[in-house]
């Protein structure tokens, strides 16, 4: 449902204070402590993030302010499409991206209202749009995950294209409807160029992998050893290893060497739709995903690399300075739908 308080009554003034503590560049004007509880009211949340992984931060948000949020959960792509196809008649007052793809795709349909300096400069240029379309939440490194059984990390090979060789066929597992994985594809695009991403694909589904669901489907299959490898996002190894102890994982990690195209390190983000512009409701929402208590969230939570300055980053994870790659910015992997075009031609999805 769609409110429409003016936005000075956004709430959350206390968050808003515990951003600008932490924020990590740009210039930034504060935003106007206020009282929430005085006018609680609801909006309507489009997730691209797993319900599970995100509804505990919802009710959180809402337990502290007193805002309703209704939320309709889905894959990242095709909320997105809806989103174009929606236009400015959607129900949705904030998008919840997976990735920077489908962002990017939006803010390019000026389907975004520019976000406050305070918000959208929270994060650090690199993690988020550079247009104030939306805003970076959690950084997401893309990485192998393999058998610690069968093999070592120095057995693995540091360059993605390398998982196409013969040695390889019938034992890399990829998720191609998944929006991290498509990301990805995206990214290889956009540094290798068309001819060589299609090469790649090409060679890869000539190659016979193991087609799953969702990076949760491959993390479980190689711990269970009956794959070999996959290609994932580092948090689903770290959620599980959370769970049953790290000494107890038979599912290991590998990080490609930074600047490869298989490792890079891409972005949740948020947009206030353009027909949410006076929702102050919506708004407070994005301003609490930056704020310490929910980048906290994520780190303690999801094991996310959190994205403002001042809050660090889940134990055991390289720095993620060492893995970001200069030669690529998030906001060109905006061109989804092609990506999606070639994932069909080569036969993966």
């Amino acid at each position: 449902m769609r409110t429409s308080r003016p936005l000075s009554l956004i709430a959350l003034g206390a968050a808003s204070a515990l951003v600008l503590g932490g924020c990590a560049g740009g210039e930034t004007t504060p935003a106007a402590p206020v009282d929430p509880a005085d006018d609680a009211g609801s909006f309507t949340l489009y997730s691209g993030r797993d319900e599970a992984l995100v509804q505990p931060l919802i009710d959180q948000f809402t337990d502290e302010t007193g805002i309703e949020v209704e939320v309709r959960y889905g894959n990242t792509a095709e909320l997105g499409a809806l989103l174009l196809e929606e236009g400015e008649a959607t129900p949705a007052d904030v998008f919840l991206s997976q990735d920077a793809g489908a962002l990017g795709a939006l803010a390019n349909a000026d389907l975004f209202e520019t976000l406050p300096d305070d918000i959208a400069g929270a994060v650090d240029a690199g993690f988020t749009s550079t247009d104030g379309s939306w805003v970076g939440v959690t950084g997401r490194a893309r990485v192998v995950v393999f058998d610690g059984e069968k093999y070592t990390e120095d057995q693995l090979p540091d360059d993605i294209d390398d998982y196409t060789e013969e040695e390889w066929r019938g034992l890399v597992g990829v998720a191609p409807t998944n929006a991290s994985f498509q990301s990805f594809v995206t990214a290889y695009r956009v540094l290798e160029g068309e001819d060589d991403a299609e090469e790649f694909l090409t060679e890869l589904t000539a190659n016979d992998p193991q087609i799953f669901d969702g990076n949760g489907a491959i993390l479980t299959a190689v711990d269970e050893g009956v794959l070999d490898a996959g290609l994932i996002n580092h948090y689903y190894w770290y959620q599980q290893a959370g769970e049953v102890g790290a000494e107890n994982m038979r599912a290991q990690l590998k990080f490609l060497e930074a600047g490869d195209p298989g490792s890079i390190v891409n972005v949740t983000g948020a947009g206030l739709l353009s027909g949410a512009a006076e929702n102050a409701d919506a708004l407070a929402f994005i301003e609490y995903l930056v704020s310490e208590a929910g980048q906290t969230y994520f780190v303690e939570e999801t094991y996310e690399y959190p994205l403002v300055a001042g809050i660090d980053a889940p134990e055991g994870l390289p720095s993620l300075e060492s893995l970001v790659n200069p030669e690529l910015d998030l906001s060109d992997l905006d061109t989804l739908s092609d990506t999606q075009d070639l994932l069909a031609r080569v036969g993966l999805i």
